[in-house]
């Protein structure tokens, strides 16, 4: 498929979240795990990609679909304990939406830059711009739910 072919409105900017570049991929080919046209790495491979000052604003940013970050700490019990259901939900809805990880020990710019007072804080970006967080830990189905009503997305029920 060529992507001058796809009709404008019907493509989607994708952050690469290995070389951070941007990527136009046809909304109806999300599902086919397209691969960044400049290092060929999977653009939504269903794991959360660990961002840091560096990374946060060329993929948040950069990215239609939204995305989902769970800012945490490795010494954070509920922050641990949540992981897995995280990375259960990235899996299941990554044609819905991005997810990410920040560590707040090692961004702490970024943990202070979006007022995160408590541990694990989930964020929820729409091109860029913060909509909506919660603070605390939430299994994969609650998430999937959190995004489906806050996130205008068509996240399917686990």
């Amino acid at each position: 498929m060529n992507l001058s072919d796809v009709p404008e409105t019907n493509l989607l900017r994708v952050a690469c979240p290995a070389c951070l570049t941007g990527n136009r991929v046809p909304a109806e080919r999300l599902a086919e795990v397209p691969k960044c046209g400049k290092c060929g790495q999977a653009l939504l491979d269903g794991k959360p990609a660990a961002l840091d000052e560096a990374s946060f604003e060329s993929v948040v940013g950069r990215t239609d679909l939204p995305v989902v970050v769970d800012f945490w700490a490795p010494w954070c019990g509920p922050c641990r304990a949540m992981a897995p259901a995280f990375e259960q939900a990235a899996g299941r809805l990554r044609t819905v939406a991005r997810f990410a990880k920040v560590n707040t020990d090692e961004s702490p710019s970024l943990a202070t830059r979006f007022g995160i007072r408590a541990i694990p804080t989930l964020a929820l970006f729409r091109r860029g711009r913060e909509i909506k967080r919660v603070s605390g830990a939430m299994g994969a189905e609650a998430l999937a739910r959190w995004i489906q009503t806050e996130g205008d997305a068509h996240a399917a029920p686990f």
